[in-house]
């Protein structure tokens, strides 16, 4: 996490869930993260393929020149980008994962602007993580923030970090409609080239992370490295 409103939002998030997977919903006070409303968000979890904003702060807003109320987040991505972030939003909404994310936006006038998102999952009362809180932060501050705005981005890097410090599964190859295979064992998975085949798709190997010796997954075009609350 590189901009300091994702840090901080992060921190408070985990100092609300404590050893819970999520915090409620009611349990989010906007006066906590005062200093850093305008780069956050809400958004309702209505079906896996429709996340909308229910809330969305000043300057998350005025990068895209509009009101974002009710604007499904999905829309804002295209072709295999789109598929990521359907991928990571049921992540975070099913497994209750948090996620970041590097973007790049293209304004009006065809200049770039690197941001950093965060998503985290809320608890609503009854009804699992149907909120998302997150993040939206540009990486610098141009003029013509609010004057050209963002028309198209596309992600750059891509992070789940989950509630318990480690994958509760493991996904293979390029397609993300490939099956999660679960991990039986609580112990740290040995280092493996190969998953498990399913019957009738070959086997293909999986990078392993440099650091942990573990596979590294793929959400579509882009590699998850998978990291802990203390990362």
């Amino acid at each position: 996490m590189k901009h300091p409103s994702t840090r901080e939002l992060y921190d408070y998030w985990q100092r609300l869930r404590g050893s819970r997977p999520a915090p409620e919903r009611t349990e989010i006070e906007p006066s906590d993260i005062r200093r850093i409303l305008g780069d956050t968000f809400i958004l309702e979890v209505a079906s896996r393929d429709d996340y909308r904003f229910r809330l969305a702060g000043t300057r998350v807003c005025a990068l895209y020149g509009r009101e974002l109320k009710g604007k499904d987040f999905l829309a804002f991505w295209k072709g295999k980008d789109r598929d990521a972030i359907a991928t990571l939003l049921a992540a975070v909404s099913q497994d209750a994962a948090a996620a970041v994310v590097g973007m790049s936006g293209r304004s009006a006038h065809d200049r770039d602007l690197a941001c950093e998102i965060l998503l985290l999952p809320i608890r609503q009362k009854g009804g699992g993580y149907t909120r998302i809180l997150g993040s939206l932060a540009p990486m610098s501050d141009p003029y013509w923030i609010g004057i050209h705005p963002i028309l198209s981005q596309t992600i750059s890097s891509l992070r789940l970090i989950w509630p318990d410090e480690r994958p509760t599964f493991l996904r293979r190859g390029d397609d993300l409609d490939i099956e999660a295979i679960p991990v039986v064992d609580t112990a740290p998975p040995a280092p493996r080239s190969e998953a498990t085949p399913r019957p009738g798709v070959p086997v293909r190997p999986i990078p392993l992370h440099p650091w942990t010796g573990h596979p590294n997954r793929r959400v579509g075009h882009l590699v998850v490295l998978d990291g802990g609350k203390n990362n």
